[in-house]
């Protein structure tokens, strides 16, 4: 089976290929001696949060501390 590449460096895999992976939306992608390998990744919500957060250098004592910030503001204890 042949996936062309585009323009826009974008591949469309056969759905033949893609019927072994049902529900998978992200593919881990490697090179191996000379070869693309793509391995099917599930990830959860919350993965993808955590992600961003780490994009944007946002890290777990920021977000304590925003939402003590917040409870403080609206008058609620936690």
């Amino acid at each position: 089976m042949l996936a062309k590449l585009t323009s826009k460096n974008q591949l469309t895999l056969p759905k033949a290929v893609l019927s072994s992976c049902p529900g998978v939306s992200y593919f881990e992608v490697t090179e191996d001696n000379g070869r693309i390998v793509l391995t099917p990744v599930r990830i959860n919500r919350a993965d993808a949060v955590r992600a961003r957060l780490a994009d944007l250098g946002i890290t777990e004592t920021d977000v304590v501390d925003a939402v003590a910030w917040a409870r403080k503001k609206s008058g609620k204890a936690g």
